[in-house]
């Protein structure tokens, strides 16, 4: 596969991987094109999450809890986040994948925030993240009424929840444009 001159690179397909990534960004643009933002399914995840995670920190009403600069996101990381907001980025990830998915649950979550766990001479194992941290983060959101417990178990996105999530959708959209 790829280019026969060493050290040059060129995917298996004989193109040059920023003429794939260009050629990925104009069909990405050209459907784009005059779509009108109003919901967060219509703005790329790592935006809305950056934007909504900032709405949090502004606000003021999430808690961080005195144990959130010790703890491990999981037991097969070995250090906690170095990023002190990480908190803020956690929720609205969950925030946004309660919206997508309703009825999720903190095991669902347990298995998406999973990773392999290093065991050394053995082989990789999958473990799964922290029920504590999202226990703590989805009592939180429930306190701040955008999230509420579903009959049929998980959560669900309240009528309120879904009001501020797609105004902040719409911030992070128009955003993107300018």
């Amino acid at each position: 596969f790829g280019s026969r001159v060493k050290g040059h690179p060129i995917s298996p397909h004989g193109l040059h991987p920023n003429f794939v990534a260009m050629a990925v960004q104009l069909y990405d643009d050209y459907f784009k094109e005059g779509r009108k933002v109003v919901t967060v399914k219509d703005v790329e995840a790592e935006k809305f999450i950056a934007a909504f995670a900032q709405h949090l920190k502004r606000q003021g009403r999430f808690e961080i809890p005195k144990w959130a600069d010790v703890v491990k996101t999981g037991k097969a990381k070995e250090l906690p986040p170095s990023d002190p907001d990480w908190l803020y980025v956690r929720t609205s990830s969950i925030v946004r994948k309660i919206y997508i998915r309703s009825g999720t649950g903190v095991g669902q979550f347990r298995k998406v925030y999973g990773t392999q766990q290093r065991r050394g001479a053995m082989t990789n194992k999958f473990s799964k993240g922290s029920g504590k941290i999202i226990r703590y983060i989805l009592q939180q959101l429930e306190e701040m009424g955008l999230v509420e417990q579903a009959e049929e178990g998980g959560r669900m996105i309240t009528k309120e929840g879904q009001r501020e999530l797609d105004t902040v959708a719409v911030q992070a959209g128009t955003e993107e444009e300018e």
